[in-house]
């Protein structure tokens, strides 16, 4: 569980440097871009080319893709209806619909489920929730971004977006069955494993939690869509509709119930969707989903 303890540890640093006057204070921006640009593609190159493509991935796949399409109707239909600002819709749709499968993901479901729950996190996480991220996630930022893109500067943004680049490649070597030489494979692992502690104190650098803030029914609404609705969704739909069980089914929707991903929150804050509230998603999401993933392992158990 030491990786938990480092989200925190992290979190904290993060939040440390917020008083260190030898910091800049735009210092998350280059933290950020580093993350997006760097770490994010090494972790893609590391682990797509080791996944096993069959018919079992549809009940983990789902998981990221469809809770991103739930996600997406939802708020952007609640935006049209209170009119909310476009950068608040994108904002809600991009962090409420991806979930931090990985870094809390991972250390959860192995203390919960072994090593074969850990195998199909990996699911959820790499072909779904990374690969959600790199493609609807891009396209539903600079949607609802402050930029006016044409059509052709979008499809070009989104493919010369680097982990959209290193998806690609990825893919492309799974499909033809070969990895990369075992050095290099190491190389993009290392370099992979540095999104959490960059991207957390990135996040502690701006979080700030401010009580008078308007924001605060946002912020509940998406960590309740989050932790609770979207779990909700797939356990009525996997469980009840389908009759599905099994170890498969118990872990992608456990991971479901994962608070906001932390390159998720990255991304949204690089195309201007509401930064400061991004940093309370994580901030307040993260400790709050302990709670949250304990309620829903007990309903998975005895239910």
């Amino acid at each position: 569980m030491d990786n938990i303890l480092l989200l925190f540890v992290c979190l904290f640093i993060g939040v440390a440097f917020q008083f260190v006057k030898a910091f800049p204070k735009n210092m998350h921006l280059s933290l950020n871009q580093f993350v997006i640009y760097v770490s994010l593609p090494a972790l893609g190159l590391y682990y797509i080319p080791k996944i096993q493509i069959s018919i079992a991935l549809l009940y983990p796949l789902g998981i990221a893709w469809f809770g991103f399409i739930l996600s997406f109707v939802f708020f952007y239909s609640l935006g049209k209806y209170f009119g909310w600002s476009k950068k608040l819709t994108g904002f809600l749709i991009v962090t409420a619909g991806l979930g931090n499968t990985s870094f809390v993901g991972f250390p959860v479901i192995e203390a919960l489920y072994g090593t074969e729950g850990l195998k199909t996190a990996i699911i959820v996480d790499q072909p779904g929730s990374f690969v959600v991220m790199a493609t609807l996630g891009i396209i539903t930022a600079t949607l609802f971004s402050r930029e006016a893109l044409s059509t052709k500067t979008m499809v070009l943004k989104i493919a010369l977006f680097p982990p959209f680049i290193a998806f690609s490649v990825a893919l492309l070597m799974n499909c033809i069955q070969i990895d990369f030489p075992v050095v290099l494979q190491s190389v993009f692992q290392r370099i992979g494993s540095t999104v959490t502690p960059i991207a957390l104190v990135a996040v502690g650098l701006q979080l700030k939690i401010e009580r008078n803030s308007k924001h605060w029914k946002f912020l509940w609404l998406g960590l309740g869509f989050k932790l609770l609705l979207t779990p909700l969704f797939f356990y009525i739909l996997y469980k009840k509709i389908a009759h599905a069980s099994g170890i498969v089914i118990d872990v992608s929707i456990m991971e479901a119930a994962m608070a906001p991903m932390i390159t998720g929150v990255i991304l949204a804050s690089s195309y201007g969707l509401k930064p400061k509230l991004g940093s309370m998603m994580i901030g307040i999401g993260i400790p709050l989903s302990f709670i949250t993933l304990a309620l829903w392992y007990w309903i998975l158990k005895f239910f």
